[in-house]
């Protein structure tokens, strides 16, 4: 049975057009995800689905395999993307393919590594969760103190008990990251979504976890990359 990862990568990204075949850096920014996810010699497929020829083209040059291209019907900005993971699993399933464990991996989150996907495979197969989702803490922007502002400039409160105590008494919170998400196939064809009974969570540093969608998200990601590279 085997254990396959997705990639959903549409072509139609409005907010940062050809998203997920722009250059960054070096390479195509869907390279990273796939490279990572080939390296980590868990998969017996690493599928990227796409409706989209060009980056069909540049994902098989990079070693990914399109077995097929993903119908105009869920190639669109109101589908979630948990769908296009079902899809994939679907389609394999009716060639012959059994898939015991599925990983969506997001082409817009790079900065996740081989390690991460690893990890997150280890943890995920030891607590026997349905599903897995990959989370980050918040950094110095708190949740907790969240308010909305209203026309006439009105700040309203979203926790409202909240807003009176120090933020050190305050329970953590997490913010779910696209970059590495698990689930088995069963629960995936059952409840066609990866918020499930049994769902846990997965760290991941904020370094690792940044999702790319507006571009100051492509600049931030940018920073970090240079950043740890300097590190090392």
């Amino acid at each position: 049975m085997d254990i396959i990862a997705v990639i959903p990568a549409r072509g139609g990204s409005k907010r940062i057009p050809k998203k997920n075949i722009r250059l960054f850096y070096d390479k195509p920014i869907i390279a990273y995800t796939i490279e990572a996810a080939i390296d980590s010699n868990i998969f017996s497929k690493v599928i990227v689905s796409t409706d989209d020829p060009e980056i069909a083209i540049i994902s098989k040059n990079y070693g990914a395999e399109i077995p097929f291209l993903r119908d105009s019907s869920i190639a669109d900005e109101f589908t979630p993307v948990s769908l296009v993971t079902l899809d994939v699993l679907n389609r394999l399933e009716l060639q012959g393919t059994t898939v015991k464990t599925v990983a969506q991996l997001m082409a817009n989150c790079p900065l996740r590594d081989t390690n991460d996907i690893i990890q997150s495979y280890e943890h995920f197969t030891q607590m026997n969760a349905n599903s897995q989702i990959s989370v980050t803490r918040y950094g110095w922007l708190n949740p907790w103190w969240a308010m909305t502002l209203d026309k006439s400039n009105k700040l309203i409160p979203v926790f409202q008990d909240q807003m009176k105590k120090r933020s050190q008494d305050l329970p953590e919170l997490f913010c779910p990251s696209g970059a590495v998400w698990w689930i088995k196939s069963d629960t995936l064809k059952r409840e066609k979504t990866f918020h499930c009974l049994n769902r846990i969570g997965w760290e991941l540093p904020w370094t690792h976890a940044i999702d790319i969608d507006t571009e100051e998200d492509w600049k931030m990601a940018e920073f970090i990359m240079k950043w740890s590279s300097e590190l090392q």
